[in-house]
């Protein structure tokens, strides 16, 4: 840790929060600097030797490191924001904002009444608010705004089922990728960042890469991200991830592989391949990707996934709720069928897939330009462990204990790298100017807690979290303060739609 003296540029007479004594690891990649930070309103207002700066409140922060907030650049709290604006699972583990709308499905734009198609089923429930269009949805988070920030993609998947209905098995007609582009339109205009998609979901399957580069064409003028949850991350990988940069080529955006990964005991090893084509992408176009620390994903429960995995525990079954945190394998014995007969027994259902190499996981993340996101499914019955401890694993287990890479190169994938990569001005830093997003952890005790068996359990190590400089995360405990905004992208206006 590199010790500093020096006084911080122009400091402000008085603050309202003072941060003394701590070890600021800034979010850059920079090594760790021993340091105040003085908060005024929403911003960092300065960084360095503070020691007479007067302060309406302070916190000694000896021994404890002051990074910007986590970035979780992959979830779906599109409605958790919603129903529980203390956004728990994500602030208790030093999350201060969410990008939203991944893997083509997105909570706006879609007004259609009823059960919508899995996977919008993860996000939507028969009786909750519809929002036609993306405004209506930024507008709701700034009247009722939650603890954390937001940012939001549109889903592919949810202009489909908004455009398309229940006809979901073929290819768009022209005249439904013009009503498409529409939606994506106004969803770019009110601020939403890119745009996402899941062609590897049914839904979307039937989708041509031509109907997604219809939609993509319009992100380039605004300086949008296309997020892409491949059409297949098992034996056709290495077309799918093509697949993609083609789109993203075409529409001269750049693009996010989501999750990125090597599903199948058949493909372990493979994400040495998909890696160097990843980089052979990258000296032509703009393309990123983000990963969680774990080797089972999570999803609606899909026979030929689970067919595809070692081990699949059940997360929510509508129809078998009895079923929820076991094995499918016993499932399956005991309504005396075969695992995919009992998959059709369970619909509606989620499950956890155990379906990736550690080796993998490993070579993923210590990958340069690999960003963390959670991928954690709020409405699970039994979600994934993701949910509550993406951030504190990478940081506890594979910085700590495993020495993938050091503290600052981990902080730097959750902070200062996906607030460039998707835009987020003035996010993922700790230097004036800045917002005052900030997590104070241990870097000693921080870890996840949460596991398969007991899946919702906080984190250990993060003392406080601050979100545009107000406190949202004490003490072990969420501390009911709502300060988080909804990000438009950088130049869209901010609109009010009618009540």
């Amino acid at each position: 840790m590199t010790d500093t003296s020096a006084t911080a540029h122009n400091p402000p007479e008085r603050c309202d929060l003072l941060i003394r004594g701590g070890t600021v690891v800034d979010g850059t990649g920079g090594p760790p600097v021993a340091a105040d930070v003085a908060i005024c309103d929403d911003r960092i207002a300065a960084v360095g030797n503070l020691g007479g700066l007067a302060a309406d409140d302070e916190i000694e922060a000896a021994d404890l490191v002051v990074a910007p907030g986590f970035i979780d650049v992959h979830t779906h709290d599109d409605r958790l924001l919603l129903v529980d604006p203390d956004v728990t699972p994500k602030a208790s583990q030093g999350v201060t904002t969410v990008v939203v709308g991944n893997c083509g499905v997105s909570i706006a734009p879609y007004g259609r009444a009823g059960a919508p198609p899995p996977p919008l089923n993860l996000l939507l429930r028969d009786d909750d608010r519809r929002f036609p269009g993306v405004a209506a949805y930024l507008d709701c988070l700034d009247r009722a705004p939650a603890a954390l920030n937001s940012a939001f993609l549109v889903g592919h998947t949810t202009l489909r089922a908004e455009v398309m209905g229940d006809d979901l098995t073929r290819p768009a007609h022209e005249d439904e990728i013009a009503t498409m582009r529409e939606l994506l339109a106004e969803g770019l205009g009110a601020g939403a960042i890119g745009l996402s998609s899941g062609l590897f979901y049914p839904p979307a399957q039937a989708a041509p890469a031509s109907e997604v580069a219809a939609l993509a064409e319009l992100l380039a003028p605004v300086g949008g991200v296309l997020a892409s949850h491949i059409r297949d991350e098992g034996d056709d990988v290495m077309a799918a991830i093509d697949e993609a940069a083609e789109i993203g080529r075409q529409a001269g955006a750049r693009l996010q592989i989501s999750h990125h990964k090597a599903v199948g005991r058949a493909n372990y090893g493979r994400v040495r391949e998909t890696l160097a084509r990843i980089d052979e992408i990258r000296e032509r176009q703009p393309i990123g990707l983000d990963a969680y620390p774990y080797t089972a994903g999570s999803t609606v429960l899909l026979p030929d996934l689970a067919a595809a995995a070692e081990r699949v525990l059940i997360a929510w079954s509508e129809a078998l709720p009895d079923a929820v945190g076991r094995d499918l394998a016993d499932v399956a014995a005991e309504l005396g069928c075969d695992e995919r007969e009992a998959c059709d027994r369970l619909q509606p259902a989620g499950a956890v897939y155990f379906a990736m190499s550690e080796e993998d996981v490993r070579r993923v993340l210590a990958y340069p330009r690999t960003v963390i996101g959670s991928d954690g499914l709020p409405g699970d019955v039994r979600p994934h462990p993701r949910l509550w401890g993406t951030f504190p694993r990478v940081l506890g287990h594979y910085v700590r204990e495993v020495g993938l890479f050091a503290l600052e190169e981990g902080v730097h994938r959750m902070t200062g790298l996906p607030a460039s990569e998707f835009g987020l001005v003035d996010r993922g830093e700790v230097r004036p100017g800045a917002f005052a997003d900030l997590v104070l952890f241990d870097p000693g005790t921080i870890e996840d807690r949460a596991t398969y068996d007991d899946p919702m359990r906080p984190a250990a190590g993060i003392a406080a979290v601050f979100v545009n400089g107000r406190p949202v995360w004490r003490n072990g405990t969420p501390t009911g303060e709502r300060p988080g905004r909804a990000i438009r992208r950088a130049g869209a206006p901010r609109t009010r739609t009618a009540n």
